[in-house]
C-alpha cells in the first residue's frame, strides 16, 4: 500500500485533501475511485483528530510541528518514495508576524530537509498569490511567469518559501511542485468564511469601491484535484501551476451568488444592503498594516480590508495544458455545498 504524507490536517484544505486521497473526488471520473493507500498526517499537539480518524483507519496521525525538527523526522521516517503534500501555513497569525517567518519559511525548510532524508519522491508545495501580489490593472491576469511582487508580510513568507521549494528541485535529490490557489472557499470553511455570509445576509457585506474589481477563487476540491494532478504528472516535476476556478469573479458577483442562494434556496432572510466604501479605504487600511506588520503586529481587519478593492486574477491555462486540470465546480455550486455543509453541521448564518 502506497503512503502519502499531509501537513496541515486537521485544517481546511488538508481535510479536504485527506478525504480526497482516501475516498477520490467523485466530480472529477478520472480521480473518483483512487487505489487504497495509507495517508500520514503531521498535527499540531492537543489538535483535534476525530475527523481525520473519521475518514479512514489507514489516515495515521503523526503529533509534531513544523518548528520542531525531531517531530519531522518523525513524520516522515519509512516513507522513502512517498509523496508529501505540504498544505500547512500561517495565513493570520496570532502571535505577531514572526510566525510567518517561523513557519512559512523555516518549517518549510525543515521540511525539506527531513524529506531529503528520508527518500521521499515528490513535495507538492501549497504557495499562495500573495507571492505575485496585486494585478497592476483590472484587465490585468497573473500567469506563472509573473515577477513576485509580494503582499506584505505573508506575501514575502511565501515567495521565500517557494525559492527553498526551487532550491530543493534544482539540487535533485527530490522532485517538488508548487502550486498557488487564490482566495478559497467549499465544505469545511472556517469561522471567518461564515462571518462573510452573516455579512452577506445582513446587508453588511463590505464593497470597497465599485466592486467590480475580480478576484480569483478556488472551490476546495478543484484545489484538491490541482494537488492529485500534481502528484502523478511527470511533466509537473520541478514546476509552478496556478490552481484556481475557470475564471475569476468581481466581488459584486461574489456577494450577489451567496445573497441569492441564502435567499431562494435556503428561506433566510436577506438584507439586500451594501457597506460600501470608498476605494481610498482599502489604501488606508493597506498603509496601516504596512507599518504595523514592520512593527510585528498583525490585525487581521485591517489586512483583510487593504485588499478588498485590488484585482487579483489568474490564468490556469498552463495546468490544464500541462496537469489536464479541469475545475468542476464553480462560483454558484461551490458557494451552495458550502451553505448546505455549514447548515447540516450545527452552523448558523
Amino acid at each position: 500500500m502506497t503512503l502519502a504524507l499531509v501537513t496541515g490536517a486537521p485544517g481546511w484544505l488538508g481535510t479536504r485533501l485527506v478525504t480526497a486521497l482516501v475516498k477520490g473526488l467523485p466530480d472529477v471520473p478520472s480521480l473518483a475511485s483512487p487505489e487504497k493507500r495509507r495517508v500520514r498526517c503531521l498535527v499540531l499537539p492537543g489538535a483535534d483528530t476525530a475527523a481525520l480518524e473519521a475518514i479512514s483507519r489507514d489516515v495515521e496521525i503523526a503529533r509534531g510541528d513544523l518548528r520542531d525538527t525531531a517531530s519531522l523526522a518523525a513524520f516522515t521516517e519509512g516513507a522513502k518514495g512517498a509523496t508529501l503534500f505540504h498544505c500547512a501555513g500561517v495565513i493570520h497569525p496570532s502571535r505577531g508576524t514572526r510566525e510567518f517567518t517561523e513557519v512559512n519559511v523555516e518549517g518549510t525548510r525543515a521540511l525539506l530537509d527531513a524529506a531529503r532524508s528520508a527518500g521521499i519522491r515528490r513535495v507538492v508545495h501549497v504557495s499562495s498569490n500573495s507571492p505575485i501580489g496585486t494585478n497592476a490593472s483590472p484587465s490585468d491576469v497573473f500567469d506563472e511567469s509573473a515577477p513576485f511582487h509580494p503582499y506584505v508580510g505573508y506575501g514575502k513568507s511565501k515567495m521565500l518559501a517557494e525559492r527553498i521549494v526551487g532550491e530543493a528541485s534544482a539540487k535533485g535529490d527530490v522532485e517538488t511542485v508548487i502550486i498557488r490557489p487564490p482566495w478559497f472557499y467549499g465544505p469545511g470553511q472556517p469561522p471567518r468564511q461564515t462571518t462573510f455570509f452573516t455579512m452577506i445576509k445582513d446587508g453588511k457585506a463590505p464593497i470597497v469601491g465599485g466592486g467590480e474589481n475580480r478576484r480569483s477563487m478556488a472551490y476546495v476540491d478543484n484545489i484538491c484535484q490541482g494537488l492529485l494532478l500534481c502528484e502523478t504528472t511527470d511533466a509537473a516535476r520541478g514546476q509552478t501551476y496556478w490552481i484556481a476556478d475557470e475564471r475569476p469573479y468581481t466581488m459584486n458577483e461574489i456577494v450577489g451568488t451567496v445573497e441569492r442562494l441564502l435567499e431562494t434556496e435556503f428561506d433566510m432572510k436577506v438584507a439586500h444592503g451594501r457597506m460600501r466604501l470608498p476605494g481610498i479605504a482599502s489604501g488606508v487600511a493597506y498603509a496601516i498594516d504596512s507599518i504595523t506588520q514592520s512593527m510585528g503586529l498583525y490585525l487581521q481587519k485591517i489586512h483583510v480590508l487593504s485588499e478588498m478593492n485590488k484585482t487579483i486574477a489568474c490564468t490556469i491555462d498552463k495546468a490544464r495544458r500541462e496537469l489536464g486540470y479541469e475545475p468542476r465546480v464553480a462560483l454558484e455550486e461551490g458557494m451552495r455545498r458550502s451553505i448546505r455543509w455549514l447548515l447540516d453541521n450545527g452552523g448558523r448564518i
